[in-house]
């Protein structure tokens, strides 16, 4: 691929933003960066510090020290690959505590931002169309209804041989939609120059293949230019 393309995936928890972010890259030869195991990765660490969800000069200190990073498709938390560790109920609800504090938020926001400078690139999480990458060539809003989101997260840790209740499972996500789209810092919106999907009744290959389209698009335009 010769002309530099972002592509920046907002939407709740669930919804399958990263398994269709690496979808696409694997497609296109993008970088991918997922943001929201970045923030796993930050309340996963402040879990075994047991440190609280709120700003303090021990949490600047934290981050300061800390460093993350994706190699061959793992997250590495100070050296230590933990992507088998973050994808857990506990970790998700620590995820979306971390990610309203503005120490953390800062503190990601700016290797996102590297990272976008530098290469072509998918990135998804939340608030990555308006915050992260406002200048991203194409944008996009991955949503799904909260049941159906409930019941492909069930299916995924049970997959794994985990414990997983649907109703309970349920809960958890309408909390965190609600915590999300209430925070102060950054709330989970939809931006106005964003294409939404919505993947309820969608495969993971329709919606890859919609997304792709739209960058191939995108990319032909530009060459013609």
């Amino acid at each position: 691929m010769t002309e530099k393309i972002r592509i920046a995936i907002d939407g709740p928890s669930g919804a399958g933003k990263s398994t269709i972010a690496k979808t696409v890259a694997g497609r296109l030869g993008l970088e991918y960066v997922d943001t929201g195991a970045m923030y796993r990765a930050i309340g996963l660490k402040m879990g075994r510090l047991a440190m609280k969800a709120e700003e303090s000069p021990a949490l600047q200190a934290m981050l300061d020290e800390t460093e993350i990073d994706f190699r061959h498709g793992e997250i590495v938390l100070d050296g230590q690959i933990v992507s088998g560790q973050i994808r857990t109920p506990e970790i998700s609800m620590a995820a979306s505590s971390c990610s309203a504090l503005p120490m953390v938020r800062r503190k990601l926001v700016e290797l996102q931002q590297k990272m976008g400078r530098e290469k072509s690139i998918i990135m998804d999480g939340r608030d990555i169309c308006e915050v992260v990458l406002p200048d991203a060539e194409l944008k996009f809003y991955l949503t799904a209804s909260a049941q159906e989101r409930a019941r492909r997260r069930t299916e995924e840790l049970l997959e794994k041989g985990e414990k997983a209740d649907f109703s309970q499972v349920l809960k958890e996500i309408e909390q965190r939609d609600y915590n999300d789209s209430h925070r102060t810092v950054s709330p989970l919106r939809k931006a106005e120059d964003a294409e939404e999907i919505d993947s309820t009744a969608m495969s993971i290959e329709e919606v890859a293949d919609l997304i792709c389209s739209r960058a191939h698009a995108y990319l032909a335009g530009t060459t013609a230019r």
